[in-house]
């Protein structure tokens, strides 16, 4: 796919280097230079503008792109001008970062495809892996269930995964297991991706190897059991 960001700061950058790493074409733009210098042999190509200005803003490529990521956070008022303007332009498919609620309920008013809090969001991820002493990717699903991503624990390494029985110890559901290798991105940079190891929940012969990352389906008590557990 071809991404536009719109926003070189921390976020940005990080989002597009992200994005180009695991293949897709990224196009930058930003109004300062140092943030467009400091990645532009990053990512596909990058331009020094100023969203803020229309007749600057239609030079990019929002016609050939699959999605106009806007990733500006501190300027809140250039934030929001440039969604509006790239609403005006025709953009169909549209993100923007909104860094409080007040910024967010105005590009609520966008009907925009969706707002991205990151701030909002790592401050919750922190508070869980506090919360579970590991870190730990979690989607809630409802107040009782939720889908966990994390590092297999070393106490697994070596056992067979049709022998695990985390249903049974642990009351989780063991949804999928993924494993780091190298890959090269379209710019020929060596990148680590997660390769699933496993199909219909069918693992073979396969062994747990450290590295592996588990996916779970299950309670935020049954994985704090889990991990109490492992530790002892």
């Amino acid at each position: 796919m071809r991404y536009l960001v719109i926003g070189l700061g921390i976020y940005g950058t990080n989002l597009a280097i992200e994005l180009t790493a695991m293949g897709h074409e990224v196009i930058g733009a930003d109004s300062n230079h140092s943030n467009v210098e400091a990645i532009k042999d990053y990512i596909s190509t990058a331009y020094v503008i100023d969203s803020t200005d229309e007749q600057a803003l239609s030079v990019l490529p929002l016609k050939n792109v699959d999605l106009v990521i806007v990733a500006i956070g501190e300027n809140f008022g250039a934030s929001v001008r440039t969604v509006a303007l790239l609403k005006k332009l025709g953009v169909k498919h549209l993100y923007a970062r909104a860094i409080d609620k007040i910024h967010e309920s105005i590009l609520e008013g966008f009907n925009i495809d969706r707002i991205i809090t990151p701030e909002q969001r790592a401050a919750r991820d922190l508070a869980h892996e506090l919360e579970l002493g590991t870190a730990v990717d979690i989607l809630k699903i409802d107040n009782d269930n939720f889908v966990m991503k994390f590092m297999a624990p070393s106490v697994f390494i070596g056992s067979l995964y049709s022998d695990l029985e985390l249903t049974r110890d642990y009351g989780l559901q063991l949804i999928t297991a993924t494993r780091p290798e190298e890959k090269e991105n379209i710019m020929g940079i060596p990148n680590l991706v997660q390769r699933v190891i496993c199909q219909d929940y069918n693992f073979g012969t396969e062994k747990v190897k450290e590295g592996d990352v588990f996916t779970v389906f299950g309670s935020i008590k049954a994985f704090k059991t889990l991990y109490e557990s492992v530790k002892n």
